[in-house]
């Protein structure tokens, strides 16, 4: 991979994704000057025996603790690198090795990668008074390709994310564990074996290297690349549900969004089109579409060996039942499938573009959250060493950068959105498999003439679990503050917690979107194939065998069919049989071809827990995605 070129000021949520899959890092070595004049300004402040947080105070309730010319006790503690260095770099030292106290399973390595790119590229800033030496350290250690074990739970995400960074940093020290090619190792050996030295700290580094927002910002940021895939492809779950449906689409209509411009409304009504450009399933008229009725031996020529293993049926409006109708019968044939009479399909279908796209919405808004905090300053004191001031406290400037209250907002904002997602969905899946909402398709979307068939049930079930547990987790974070460091910190963001669910939700939301998929391509082979019996049936010219499907039209003593019906039928025969193949829109049609090369069509009862896990498998690979686009 191409190394990021880092300045504190331009990176992108796209280079810190590839930061954190394996790309390393390099310093413009035009900011280098500014990081070495904040640490020089630092250095001589406290020559002069200026007391300033973090640098010759203690931290946070302990900030009007002043460190003293010599120690009080004997010694260093029983950690310290060098018992004899000052008591500036043992309170930079005791900072990290006592903050170090996450608990619970590491996060993935591509998450603390993510971690330490951030937290280089925010110290380029130069206003963190750490030395250049440290900073070029923290680089070697991430190209280097060390991975220190962060567990995941222990951030209150004020003052930022303390307790994760300190386990970034106590690596560099030479303590604590790290990931080092494939092995888990103490830091110190991890490094040794790497060919990297420790560090001893100076004034504030301590504090410049864990006080940001950086587990917070890395979950969001790698959480929001997964869901922007997972955005369009439930856009594309939509679109093959849609046309395994046969249903309409002048709800995703330009002017009809033009009227309502929510930008991601608009967005996903456009991407439905595209999808959908080229279906003839879309918008056929009702009559067209036969509904499923199980196969019988009676159903076909028993010799023909190409014929389907399902039956169609229609019924027949007969006149006097058409009263107050006549208008809609002089345009759609009497006769009643698959498709209801009525002129919308259900919100599942209709509302998508709402639906997705207020999700959309929620997803833009955090993401320009989160760019504008990949080049900020999120640590505290903050330096001015050029600024020309009467006293040092209006050069070191303590403030709040490090509160992740707007990272935890935009992340609670996501954590609403994508149970919605989920839920709608489900519930899109649910319309396929129930017989009382699919359009004529068979229920649970098999034949099951014998009775012994469950189909895909329990698809749905496993669905339905996901999204209830997705919402189950979906309660803000940010909600709930409590206090820290004897209410010093009283008032916390809980953003850490909020954007690592956010990063565990994503991955569930694309197994209920795999799910959808995997039961829209068989109820779309179910659908092609049962309108494409009918239109071959008509074409065998033949309207009495077309009336055989029809229920409840008259015939005669010999039966043969009466004249009104008969001349109805023909017109229904004569239709179909001059109707093109039916078929989805060209990029549904490449979606469900790459389903199909993994996942056969399902025409009885099988084994389905491989189907299961290869379906969830094509959305997390975006295997499913890469196909629609290029078709």
């Amino acid at each position: 991979m191409t190394p990021v070129r880092l300045d504190g000021r331009s990176l992108t949520r796209a280079q810190l994704v590839a930061v954190a899959h394996g790309a390393s890092v390099e310093l413009d070595e035009s900011r280098l000057p500014a990081v070495a004049r904040a640490a020089e300004f630092l250095a001589a402040q406290v020559a002069r025996e200026e007391p300033i947080y973090g640098v010759s105070t203690g931290f946070g309730s302990n900030a009007d603790r002043l460190l003293g010319g010599r120690r009080v006790r004997s010694g260093a503690g029983p950690d310290a690198i060098n018992p004899h260095e000052s008591l500036h770099a043992e309170l930079q030292h005791n900072l990290i090795v006592t903050h170090a106290v996450c608990v619970g399973e590491p996060f993935a390595p591509e998450v603390v990668r993510a971690m330490l790119c951030i937290r280089i590229n925010t110290l380029l800033r130069g206003h963190s008074g750490i030395r250049v030496e440290t900073l070029q350290a923290l680089v070697a250690m991430l190209n280097a390709g060390i991975v220190p074990v962060v567990p995941q739970l222990g951030s209150v995400g004020a003052s930022g994310d303390l307790a994760p960074l300190s386990h970034l940093a106590i690596v560099l020290l030479g303590g604590g564990e790290a990931f080092y090619q494939g092995e888990r190792l103490p830091g110190g050996e991890a490094l040794s074996r790497a060919g990297l030295e420790p560090v001893t700290l100076s004034y504030k580094e301590g504090l410049a290297l864990n006080n940001g927002t950086a587990q917070m910002l890395a979950c969001g940021v790698l959480a929001l690349s997964k869901l922007e895939e997972l955005l369009d492809t439930a856009d594309l779950a939509a679109a093959m549900t849609v046309d395994a449906f046969a249903g309409r689409t002048g709800a995703f209509a330009e002017e009809v969004h033009a009227l309502r411009p929510h930008p991601g409304q608009v967005e996903v009504a456009a991407h439905l089109r595209k999808l959908l450009d080229g279906s003839t399933l879309a918008d056929i008229p009702y009559h067209l579409v036969p509904r499923f009725r199980p196969w019988t031996p009676q159903a076909w020529d028993q010799d023909d060996a190409d014929a389907p293993g399902f039956d169609l049926a229609w019924d027949w409006v007969p006149a006097d039942q058409r009263h107050g109708r006549e208008k809609f019968y002089q345009r759609f044939r009497p006769f009643r499938g698959g498709k209801k009479h009525q002129p919308q399909d259900s919100y599942s279908l209709r509302c998508v573009p709402q639906v997705h796209g207020a999700v959309r919405d929620a997803v833009a808004q955090a993401a320009r959250v989160l760019e504008i905090e990949l080049n900020s300053l999120t640590d505290n004191p903050i330096v001015f060493p050029d600024a020309d001031r009467e006293h040092v406290e209006e050069q070191v400037v303590s403030a709040g950068h490090f509160h992740g209250m707007p990272l935890a907002l935009a992340m609670s904002y996501v954590k609403a959105a994508i149970p919605t997602l989920a839920s709608i969905s489900e519930r899109r899946l649910n319309k396929l498999v129930d017989p009382a909402t699919n359009d004529g398709l068979p229920a649970f979307l098999i034949g099951n003439e014998d009775a012994t068939e469950s189909g895909f049930m329990i698809v749905q079930y496993t669905a339905a679990a996901i999204v209830n547990d997705l919402a189950s987790r979906a309660m803000p974070a940010s909600v709930y503050s409590i206090p820290t460091s004897a209410n010093a910190e009283d008032h916390v963001s809980m953003g850490a917690n909020e954007a690592r669910h956010v990063l565990a939700m994503v991955e569930d939301l694309g197994k209920v979107l795999g799910l959808e998929l995997y039961t829209a391509a068989q109820a779309l082979d179910l659908r092609l194939d049962m309108i494409n019996a009918a239109r071959a049936l008509a074409r065998g010219g033949d309207a009495a065998a077309l009336a055989g499907k029809v229920h409840g039209g008259p015939r005669d003593r010999d039966g043969a069919l009466q004249d009104t019906f008969g001349s109805e039928v023909e017109g229904l025969r004569a239709e179909l049989a001059s109707a093109p193949e039916f078929r989805p829109g060209r990029a549904v049609a490449a979606a469900h071809a790459a389903i199909r090369e993994r996942i056969p069509y399902m025409p009885r009862d099988r084994a389905m827990d491989g189907d299961v896990a290869a379906a969830v498998r094509l959305v997390a690979d975006g295997v499913v995605l890469a196909a629609a686009r290029a078709g």
